[in-house]
């Protein structure tokens, strides 16, 4: 039986330390940390300058892991993220130099300005947690969080993410602005990377593999079992919508809703877990009219979860 109190006492920290940097997030920073327990990654759809960089910064910064931000542009190479053998002279061998990939928490910033190669290049190593450079297979350092972003708005001179890449993503959230009170506060107070330097390491990759291996033994009961499937098939029979949601998407789903119910201190799901963790985890893997328009998509999520019935709750 997982310890609940010691999952408690590792959400809290974390979001007690992220909060010092970004303030009034902390519904996604609970959402982040959801994905970073499931092994999963995200996709930050916003407008620039709403604190997506400082928030994986201080997230990194909370959990001891190393940090990396790619900025991604048309003329970025694959090489570029997984690194490259180069000659060395005084040795005369060649050498391996690592590419920002060998991180635990990337930012991959844009990642709708770069070719589909070098996207593909990214979202295999999100995929296989592994990249080979020149046959030689290098695995990922563990734990590994990639949050990659893109600006909803605007559109010229990009490459948007095929359907297949999208449903890699474990989540799709987006920061927003914040309330006049908070953003007053950001204002009044030392500058924020003042702060971000400020942070310390909050929890240890014990704790971090202890609360992982947790979330897996949270009990999930036939009745939420049956209405997460409801859910999962009334995507593909909606006649609004072009394409449902995948198996890949159901055990997301699934594992989203056990890692809520442990950061909740439950030791199994309730339907509640599974209504509120659906639109992120499900709007980005549903196609509307034959695109993925990300407001249509979740408004549809969202009614289809208005009309499937909740079961009762049970332990």
């Amino acid at each position: 039986m997982a310890d609940i109190s010691r999952a408690a006492a590792y959400r809290d920290k974390i979001i007690h330390n992220c909060s010092r940097v970004i303030v009034g997030k902390e519904d996604a920073i609970r959402l982040v940390l959801v994905c970073f327990l499931c092994s999963g990654h995200v996709l930050l759809e916003d407008i620039p300058g709403t604190g997506k960089t400082m928030l994986l910064r201080a997230f990194a910064r909370t959990i001891g892991g190393d940090f990396k931000r790619i900025q991604f542009t048309p003329d970025l190479l694959p090489s570029d993220l997984t690194g490259i053998n180069f000659y060395n002279q005084k040795t005369g061998e060649f050498q391996y130099r690592p590419g920002p990939l060998l991180a635990n928490v990337v930012l991959a910033d844009e990642i709708n300005r770069a070719t589909p190669r070098t996207q593909a290049a990214l979202l295999e190593a999100m995929e296989e947690r592994q990249i080979t450079v020149d046959g030689v297979t290098t695995p990922l350092q563990e734990p590994f969080l990639v949050m990659a972003t893109q600006n909803p708005v605007e559109s010229s001179g990009t490459f948007p993410l095929p359907d297949a890449q999208l449903d890699r993503f474990f989540m799709r959230l987006s920061l927003g602005y914040m309330t006049r009170e908070q953003e007053m506060a950001v204002l009044a107070r030392p500058s924020t990377q003042a702060v971000l330097e400020e942070l310390e390491q909050a929890v240890t990759a014990e704790d971090t593999a202890y609360v992982r291996a947790a979330c897996r033994e949270v009990k999930v009961s036939e009745d939420v079992l049956g209405y997460l499937m409801d859910i999962v098939e009334a995507t593909r029979q909606a006649g609004r919508l072009a394409r449902g949601v995948s198996t890949r998407g159901a055990i997301a789903l699934y594992k989203a809703s056990q890692a809520l119910a442990l950061l909740s201190e439950r030791a199994y799901v309730i339907p509640e877990d599974v209504k509120y963790a659906a639109p992120f985890v499900l709007s980005h893997r549903v196609a509307v009219g034959g695109g993925n328009r990300s407001g249509a998509a979740e408004r549809l999520v969202a009614e289809l979860l208005d009309q499937i019935p909740t079961p009762l709750e049970t332990v």
